[in-house]
């Protein structure tokens, strides 16, 4: 029985820590890049939902990915921003609520 709570205690504590590590880490800028604007496509299908493009940090810095269609869910697309951070902005992602 103890070998079975140190293997249950041992997968709980790893379950926590693994969860930690899938937070969102957040790069501060001094400055907003600026906003690319592009043509959105026609939609493909009937009921498609546009998803925008988000800001990723690659290589040292914040580079623009293109939005897309998805098929429409019973949950609202949130889009992404800038916010204010100590010692400039930081892009919270879009995500689905």
């Amino acid at each position: 029985m103890k070998t079975i709570s140190r293997i249950c205690t041992i997968i709980t504590v790893s379950a926590a820590l693994f969860a930690g590590c899938a937070t969102r880490a957040s790069f501060v800028v001094h400055e907003r890049p600026a906003e690319i604007v592009y043509e959105r496509p026609a939609p493909p299908y009937d009921g498609a939902v546009w998803i925008p493009g988000e800001w990723v940090w690659r290589d040292g810095r914040y580079v623009r990915t293109h939005g897309y269609y998805v098929r429409a869910s019973s949950r609202v697309w949130v889009e992404g921003h800038w916010r204010p951070a100590p010692g400039g902005y930081v892009w919270d992602r879009g995500h689905w609520r």
